[in-house]
């Protein structure tokens, strides 16, 4: 049995608890927003080799997918702008416009990769933005490089580069409205394009080259990177022109200090910088790169 004095005591207490409780502005039963765990959104990567994060360890091809391509890097950078990024990666090495819409199976995935043996990339990917409503926090579209990279050798670039760019139309008019569709209306969808790596050309002492170097300015600018934005735009993604940004259409007069080729345009230099053209012929970033595409996508992001 209490005694009155330990009852008065007890009391005391619960009115100092209940009056601390009223002063509270937290729920006794719920976490405070400092202790809220963030939601995580799946981020969904697609495309070819430069979604797969290949990079080359020689001439040839020779190399493999890394975790330092450009769609790896996003999630953490994206953090500063309010997301919570968990990549899903469907990129797929030498992925065209057409296989990604038809070709079953992937031989050549980035590491962590979903498999889909018996699916087209483009119906892999659908299906998980289906299957994860509301869940979405990006897509990103890394396609149509492998699509114009026989025009380099073609006896006519420009017109072989056009030809090119009716077909990516036609399949981009079909993949990016059901990306779209499968997302839902409100998702950031953000489309890159590609260095011009073929200016590294520009250090060959073939005239040929020289001049394929030159010509590639005016395909990206005139032909190509147009025609990505537009099928972007039209299904209100962000289009991100990775060749502008890399400093592709900066003037060959003028130059810089590179080793060892001496003074050669900036233009130029970025491509050696930023990936292995120069190096191996190799048309991939170099982690360098990669960090630059992914702080590109991450600023083409709504800040929340």
């Amino acid at each position: 049995m209490v005694g009155p004095s330990r009852r008065r005591s007890s009391s005391a207490v619960v009115a100092a608890v209940l009056m601390g409780i009223g002063m509270c502005a937290c729920s006794p039963s719920s976490p405070t927003a400092a202790s809220t765990p963030k939601a995580t959104e799946y981020y969904v990567s697609l495309g070819d080799s430069y979604a797969a994060g290949f990079q080359p360890t020689g001439r040839n091809g020779v190399g493999h997918t890394t975790t330092n391509g450009f769609a790896y890097q996003v999630p953490g950078l994206a953090t500063a702008r309010g997301y919570h990024l968990t990549l899903v990666n469907f990129g797929c090495g030498g992925a065209t416009t057409a296989s990604i819409l038809n070709t079953p199976g992937c031989p050549l995935l980035g590491p962590g990769a979903p498999h889909y043996p018996h699916q087209s990339q483009a119906s892999a990917a659908e299906a998980f933005l289906q299957q994860h409503p509301g869940k979405i926090g990006l897509v990103t579209v890394s396609i149509g490089g492998n699509d114009v990279t026989d025009c380099a050798s073609s006896s006519d670039p420009i017109g072989c580069v056009a030809k090119a760019v009716t077909t990516i139309n036609v399949n981009l008019s079909l993949l990016l409205p059901a990306l779209r569709a499968a997302s839902g209306p409100n998702v950031p969808i953000v489309g890159i394009t590609y260095p011009d790596v073929v200016l590294g050309d520009y250090l060959s002492p073939n005239a040929a080259d020289r001049t394929l170097a030159s010509l590639s300015v005016t395909a990206f600018k005139s032909v190509i990177n147009p025609a990505l934005q537009k099928q972007y735009a039209a299904v209100g993604a962000t289009f991100v022109d990775v060749t502008s940004a890399t400093g592709a259409y900066t003037p060959f007069t003028q130059t810089t200090q590179l080793a060892p080729y001496g003074t050669i345009p900036i233009a130029v230099a970025k491509v050696c910088q930023l990936t292995y053209f120069c190096q191996y012929g190799d048309i991939h970033p170099r982690t360098v790169g990669y960090t630059e595409i992914a702080s590109l996508v991450t600023a083409a992001l709504p800040a929340r």
